[in-house]
This record gives structure tokens, sequence and C-alpha cells, in this order.
């Protein structure tokens, strides 16, 4: 049973992981239709793209700082329930943007939400920059010189990404923008290999050189590439739950996990956007065990992963290592 183990995400995006009643508390106050979006209690949408049209418009249903704290408190204190004791958070201050937020008071907002829940519960949490790839080139390069701009002002972002259509330009047109955010000291990750192929990792690797990639999981594809994952010693932010709801793999059966860690890839288990694709951190452990068959050690070894591989201070890193 994995409903005791201690866990760890990192891969999770903070508008996607609004449980609709939230979502619907939001629409009410700002008297927004939600059924073209939300039906019966549950997100509505059937491929990729709908599904990021779907996402884009629960995030416009958080308008204030005071929203998007009590959108990170929530989930904070639902993770915290499931006794998670470290969260990395990717938070879009484009999404602030769209809806007439600076990205300062954005993220002041969400930092907000972490404090409190930390004070309630005692779980750790940081932010990881997102840059959005179908913004295009110039707006993510811009996204990476503000936050490094301001990083002294927001200390709790400790990591710099980039999300969105994997299907659009290059890795090498983003390049510079993850140079910026390395010089400022973020820890480095980006999503590679989930809707494109083994190329879209290998490029990460190469122009960008990431600590982690998010998903990475069509890197099976490549034996070769496998194989240098493992000898990198890269972290794969892997998401089985999303991989089967976005039909990256037909079934858990045809999922790459335990072959990753066969091949002696280091993996941790996320939820990515949990109520979108009816899951929780939780019900991952606990799929890990079930339909994976991993060991209790190989499942524990995950989280330790996780915390190792965390955008954090040493002593933090230390002090979540001894929970573990």
């Amino acid at each position: 049973m994995t409903k005791s183990l201690p866990k760890a995400e990192l891969h999770c995006h903070i508008e996607g992981a609004a449980p609709p009643s939230l979502a619907l508390e939001q629409a009410r106050k700002y008297n927004v239709e939600t059924g073209h979006f939300i039906r019966d209690g549950i997100y509505v949408w059937d491929d990729f793209t709908s599904f990021i049209a779907a996402y884009d418009l629960v995030a416009d249903l958080f308008r204030t700082p005071e929203d998007y704290a009590h959108l990170a408190e929530t989930y904070l204190l639902e993770l915290a329930a499931e006794n998670t004791i470290y969260s990395e958070l990717f938070v879009s201050p484009d999404h602030g943007e769209a809806v007439g937020l600076s990205a300062d008071a954005y993220l002041d907002g969400i930092a907000a939400g972490m404090i409190a829940a930390k004070e309630k519960t005692g779980i750790e949490s940081r932010m990881v920059i997102i840059g959005e790839r179908h913004l295009g080139p110039e707006n993510v390069l811009r996204r990476a010189t503000e936050t490094a701009k301001h990083l002294h002002r927001h200390p709790l972002v400790t990591g710099f990404n980039m999300a969105g259509e994997e299907r659009m330009n290059r890795v090498a047109d983003y390049a510079r923008a993850f140079d910026i955010a390395r010089d400022a000291g973020l820890g480095l990750t980006i999503h590679a290999g989930e809707l494109v192929g083994p190329q879209s990792v290998i490029d990460a690797l190469d122009l960008v050189r990431p600590s982690r990639i998010g998903h990475g999981v069509r890197a099976i594809e490549d034996a070769d590439l496998v194989k240098r994952l493992a000898d990198l010693g890269t972290v794969l932010e892997v998401c089985p739950g999303s991989n089967i709801a976005l039909k990256v793999f037909p079934d858990y059966a045809s999922h790459p996990l335990c072959r990753f860690i066969e091949a002696g890839v280091r993996v941790t288990l996320n939820s990515d956007d949990p109520p979108f694709f009816h899951t929780t951190l939780a019900m991952e452990y606990e799929r890990a065990e079930t339909v994976f068959g991993l060991s209790h050690d190989q499942i524990v070894a995950t989280t330790r992963t996780a915390i190792e591989a965390a955008f954090i201070d040493s002593d933090t890193r230390t002090r979540l290592l001894a929970l573990v």
C-alpha cells in the first residue's frame, strides 16, 4: 500500500491542478458560463488541442493574486493530505498577464498560497517558471529575461521550464532563453518527448542541457537515447495518467515506465494536470504498485529521486531526504 508513503512531485501545472469545484466557484464569482468546458463536475476536452483550450478557459477564472493564493493553497493542502512532503508548481506568468496581472503580482499570489499551506501542514514547495512554447521564441526569451531580472523578489522561484505545443518550432529557437535562466542560477527542465518522438529529447539534451526532462517518454523509441539518459543521470518527470489520457500510449501495458527503470533511467511520478486527467499524485503512486507492479523499494526510489532532482537548496534537500 502506498497511502502512507511520503511522496514528492516535480511536474504539476498550477492552473491545471484546479479542482472543477474550485473552477465553478470562480466562475460564479466572475459570472462566467462554464457549460462548454465543465460538465457534470468534470473538465471536457477531446485531444491535446482541446485540452489546451479547456486549460486556458480554467486559467481565465483566476484573476487576482488572492485567487491564485487560494488555488495554490487548495492544491498543496490536497497534496499534504496524501502525505506529500514536496511539490514543484509549474507557473506561467503568461496566464496572469492574460487577465491583467503583472508577473510579480501573479507570482506573489501563488507564493502566498504556498506559504499558507506550509504553515498549516509543513509541505515544502517551489515554483518553476514556464515559458509557453506556442507563444513563440521571443516571448519565451522575454519570460526568461524578466524572471532573471526579478529573481531577488521571488525566493520561491527556483527553476525554468518550457511547456505548451511541442509540435511548434524547434528547440534551437528557445536555447538562448535557457542560457539566461541557467546563468541566473535556475534549475532547468523542459517538456520534450511527449507529443514528439525521440529527436525532441535529443535536441533538449544537446541544446538546453537540462537536469530533468518533462515527460520524455517517447525516448523509449530509441535504445541509444535511453542509454544516454541513463548514463547522464537525466531525470524523467513521468506522468503516466496524463500519457494515457492524452493517448501518447494506448494503455498502461504499453507505457514504458518499467522499461526505463530496468534500463537504469532515473524516473519520478507526477500528476501533470490532475483533475483534467482524472488522477492525483496519490493515484499515480498507487498505480505504480498495482498496475506497473513496482516494488516498495522502487516506489520509494522514485520519491528519493524527486528530492535529489528538486530545485532546492542543500539543507532543504537533506531535511526532506531524511523524511523519505
